[in-house]
């Protein structure tokens, strides 16, 4: 017979396999479908192109003291947009596994819950990260010129950013049983969130109340901290006084510990079909 000790060694191994092939699954998963890689990234690439070269140099940031288009300060934006896509929707599969009777399979066998939320949550968050990655090398086209240093910053900001919205995903995905559901809520709440984030447009200028609901929107300081990587004063092109990158960041991997913390909490409680 296993000791205690080797039984809990044992359970953990089983826990740590476990979220290390739901991490590859998901990767595989989206490799596998080519029309959901090539939407994942030209959609937000269109939509980057066609609002900045639509606004062109009529942009100006109130309070900002360099002059900046709009294909140049939506880049940042975008590259959330997409991160919100990759992050969000990779975890519809959530919904696809209960329906298709693999979840419950994964719940009923000896690993942790906790493992489960993790494997989910890394590999949509590794999905986002990658092509995050690939649209970063169209920076030069919008005027942004990164550094190798700066390259690395970004990929470490983009990887902590993506792994929150994959949490909030997963808090959405998990007690639904209806793709067209997930999506609404999508629409409802997650777009006005990206819109709100100062993707779109800087808070200087924008009314009190909405200064507001910016400054409580988590996904508004990992857009900051991506355009705080891109400038070395990130004041003089936004305007007014944008969170710094040591604020942002740590906002960011809290809400990120959170989203990973509530996941565990919500999967540890009965959920139709999963039982």
């Amino acid at each position: 017979m296993l000791s205690r000790g080797e039984t809990i060694m044992n359970d953990r191994n089983v826990s740590i396999l476990a979220a290390l092939t739901l991490w590859q699954r998901e990767v595989v998963r989206f490799l596998r479908q080519r029309s959901r890689v090539v939407s994942a990234l030209v959609s937000p690439i269109f939509f980057w192109a066609f609002f900045g070269l639509g606004l062109g140099t009529s942009f100006s940031p109130a309070g900002s003291t360099h002059k900046i288009s709009y294909l140049e300060f939506f880049f940042p934006g975008t590259l959330a947009m997409i991160l919100l896509f990759a992050s969000i929707f990779s975890t519809i599969s959530i919904i696809e596994d209960r329906r298709e009777g693999f979840l419950q399979s994964v719940l009923v066998s000896p690993a942790a819950r906790w493992s489960i939320v993790l494997g989910k949550i890394m590999g949509g968050t590794t999905l986002a990260w990658l092509q995050g990655l690939v649209f970063l090398v169209l920076a030069p086209l919008s005027g942004i010129h990164l550094t190798f240093a700066h390259t690395i910053g970004l990929a470490a900001i983009i990887f902590i950013f993506g792994f929150g919205l994959t949490g909030v995903g997963f808090l959405i995905a998990w007690p639904m049983d209806s793709t067209q559901g997930f999506h609404a809520i999508m629409m409802l709440f997650l777009m006005p969130m990206w819109m709100l984030s100062g993707s779109m447009f800087p808070a200087t200028g924008a009314p009190r109340w909405l200064q507001l609901i910016m400054a409580i929107n988590p996904v508004t300081y990992g857009v900051a901290a991506v355009r705080a990587m891109f400038y070395d004063n990130v004041a003089a092109v936004t305007g007014g006084s944008p969170p710094s990158l040591g604020f942002s960041l740590a906002v960011s991997v809290l809400f990120g510990i959170a989203t990973f913390v509530a996941s565990i909490w919500l999967t540890n409680r009965p959920v139709r079909g999963t039982r």
